[in-house]
């Protein structure tokens, strides 16, 4: 990834979020709630517009899934980020259930760290539902303010994804990307093949 050789119009759209993210904090110092709202709402549209640019123009690759997936998760960072700082109250009523939903993610990303070497990328259908609930919460909280209901509903949706995650991790001895969920995995046969060393990188 320390190059540009090669990389398609679907990546150039996950760089996009990853290099966004340090103007998107920039806002968030400059106290640009708007402006930074509205970025913010750029960026998560690239996420859909690359993820549909590579199934169509049928560029998918290990290398666009790991791109794809680091520009999501700085996305998520930098959206979590704004979230606390204009809105500090409710994101402090409500640590305790934060720290609970985000604790199964972190061990999540620690067994992955621990068997692959690096994170998943499965990008499961519940893994994208997932996404957009989080990405549908932090816009309304940003343009108008917090809601409940959209908030538990983002907490569960987020812990049954990161359960099929763990489950995924352990089904997969090697690392695999693109998987739609555990009921698909049952019938990959890519878990009972060794990576070349191609897509080990």
């Amino acid at each position: 990834m320390l190059t540009f050789k090669n990389y398609n119009i679907a990546d150039w759209f996950s760089f996009y979020r990853i290099f966004a993210s340090p103007f998107l904090l920039l806002l968030i110092w400059l106290d640009f709630r708007l402006i930074f709202t509205w970025l913010l709402l750029v960026s998560y549209s690239t996420d859909a517009i690359d993820g549909f640019l590579a199934r169509k123009l049928k560029i998918t690759s290990s290398r666009g899934s790991q791109l794809d997936s680091f520009g999501d998760q700085i996305t998520l960072i930098v959206g979590l980020i704004g979230l606390y700082v204009f809105e500090t109250n409710f994101i402090k009523t409500n640590l305790i259930l934060i720290g609970i939903a985000f604790t199964p993610y972190i061990i999540q990303m620690v067994i992955a760290y621990i068997k692959y070497g690096k994170a998943t990328a499965f990008h499961t259908y519940l893994a994208k539902f997932s996404a957009v609930m989080q990405s549908i919460f932090i816009l309304c909280s940003l343009f108008f303010h917090p809601e409940y209901t959209l908030f538990y509903i983002m907490i569960g949706i987020g812990l049954l994804e990161t359960f099929e995650e763990i489950t995924l991790i352990f089904m997969y001895n090697n690392w695999a990307s693109d998987v739609k969920g555990i009921y698909w995995a049952l019938r990959d046969k890519r878990r009972f093949k060794k990576n070349s060393p191609s897509e080990k990188q």
